[in-house]
């Protein structure tokens, strides 16, 4: 009979990552960033607790889209009042607010409950390449499949 071991909350330990966006898809980006948030790279990833990492995203106002999506990709927000549906394409929003973007893109692929909003928490996106975190000594990864699988063993 197989035991399984669950890591307890208190177990778990927190590692810092710096991913540069310059120049990659938001997809590709977004994915990444997800598994790291969510602690799916480690060994004794638990599903039901935080073992995620935390997470800066410098140069997002550098990152890349395919296709036409810079004129087709809309972004929606609503205030809760009647006939306050806001909607923006990628290229306006890019110009305002350039982290919204990532910050977007990284949500839809956590899970929709209680802990990923914990997990939003530990995701920091800078639009520069200048970040106050570096009292955290963050490890910066190199974004590209190989390197990305390696960089996490």
């Amino acid at each position: 009979m197989k035991i399984t071991k669950f890591v307890r909350k208190e177990d778990a330990t927190d590692n810092w990552y710096l991913l540069d966006a310059e120049g990659i898809p938001v997809g590709r980006l977004a994915t990444m960033a997800a598994v790291l948030l969510r602690g799916k790279h480690r060994p004794d990833y638990t599903p039901h607790i935080d073992m995620g990492d935390h997470v800066i995203v410098i140069n997002a106002s550098k990152v890349v889209f395919t296709g036409r999506k810079w004129d087709l990709k809309k972004y929606y927000r609503h205030s809760g009042y009647m006939g306050s549906l806001r909607e923006e394409t990628a290229s306006d929003l890019l110009e305002k607010y350039p982290e919204r973007i990532l910050e977007a893109a990284i949500k839809g692929m956590l899970p929709k409950n209680r802990l990923s909003r914990k997990l939003m928490k530990k995701l920091r996106v800078v639009a520069g390449s200048e970040h106050k975190h570096e009292a955290q000594t963050p490890v910066a990864i190199e974004i590209s499949e190989d390197k990305f699988i390696q960089a996490l063993r």
